[in-house]
């Protein structure tokens, strides 16, 4: 029996009320979505087939998501949203960390497909950008958000009181980190190892301008 004093039980999004949703099921079911994607493709894919792999009803998907593009980007989401920032003791440490778990992560098929899937299909529809944009990368900006307040607690970076620059600016950090290992693990299909990641942060941490000469 639900405790009285935890408060009234939250109304689900749209105002929708009834049985409650599975987490349980909803894990089988994107994890039913990413499968169906790398052996299918996006092309090919269908509500029909992700019900029949998760072993729940058509139905059931459709009260959780309206159509193919929401539930595969939700498929995604739940990968990334798995990438955690540990305390590695310094600025430099963190980014190489959080880096080489990215590029992990993108080598895997489910990750890699689902990810190029829905950036190839939302160049011709802006409300599957706007759900990526909002259900993936602004999600995972919390990661240059924590790294930030770290690297500034450290005394490795200036606090910012303007807090529309510091929003550019953690927008900047993570166009720049996301963009390149993106583009060198996907595009260019070259590796994103320990030596790569090394000079990557660098770079990003000196700019072109590279490390300050010792005294």
């Amino acid at each position: 029996m639900r405790n009285p004093s935890s408060g009234p039980t939250p109304t689900p999004p749209g105002g929708r009320t009834g049985r409650p949703r599975s987490a349980a099921a909803d894990a089988a079911i994107l994890a039913a979505t990413r499968d169906a994607l790398v052996e299918l493709g996006w092309s090919k894919l269908t509500m029909g087939d992700v019900s029949a792999r998760a072993g729940v009803a058509k139905t059931t998907l459709y009260r959780r998501w309206a159509g193919k593009n929401e539930l595969v980007v939700d498929a995604v989401a739940e990968l990334f949203d798995s990438l955690e920032l540990p305390d590695r003791g310094s600025l430099e440490a963190d980014i190489e960390y959080v880096v080489l778990r990215f590029a992990e992560l993108l080598r895997r098929p489910e990750a890699r497909t689902a990810l190029m899937a829905v950036v190839a299909e939302s160049t011709r529809d802006e409300a599957l950008r706007d759900r990526i944009r909002s259900a993936i990368v602004d999600r995972q900006k919390r990661l240059v958000v924590l790294g930030r307040e770290r690297a500034q607690a450290r005394g490795e970076l200036p606090y910012e009181e303007d807090e529309s620059l510091a929003g550019r600016t953690t927008d900047l950090i993570f166009d720049v980190i996301a963009g390149t290992v993106v583009h060198r693990a996907l595009v260019s299909c070259e590796p994103v190892d320990e030596l790569w990641v090394a000079t990557f942060t660098t770079l990003l941490m000196h700019g072109l301008r590279g490390p300050a000469p010792a005294a």
